[in-house]
């Protein structure tokens, strides 16, 4: 245990750019990618947590889906990222090749109305549930 307190101090000392290349570092050599789990687990525990209040809430929170990125990918990349914080731009470009996808859940409607909007200005097809 005392190598693993050790590290996580070592770890602790890194500027967040050092961090991004260690990701990307360990992602390559052991051919992972630290994107699709936070993802899968970001839905997953939504959607549990969200199962049994569905009835209550289905009026005032919403979900947007990317449903089909359309011809212009680049454009709805830049959207993806300006609606979901925090997207790098690989991770924006797995999203929208891999549609259907969850761009934003349990939003108000005007919220879920505007991301449409932009969404569909950029050339994607978008829906809210």
């Amino acid at each position: 245990m005392a190598d693993l307190n050790k590290i996580v101090e070592e770890l602790s000392t890194l500027t967040v750019l050092e961090v991004a290349d260690l990701v990307k570092s360990l992602e390559e050599k052991w051919g992972v990618s630290a994107a699709a789990p936070v993802a899968v687990a970001a839905a997953g525990g939504a959607a549990a947590g969200a199962a049994p209040a569905a009835a209550a809430e289905e009026k005032t929170e919403f979900d947007v889906i990317l449903t089909d990125a359309g011809a212009n990918k680049i454009g709805v990349i830049k959207e993806v990222r300006g609606v979901v914080p925090g997207l790098g731009l690989a991770e924006a470009k797995k999203l929208v090749e891999s549609a259907p996808q969850t761009l934003k859940e349990g939003v108000k409607k005007e919220e879920a109305e505007d991301i449409k909007k932009k969404m569909e200005a950029a050339g994607a097809k978008v829906t809210i549930k």
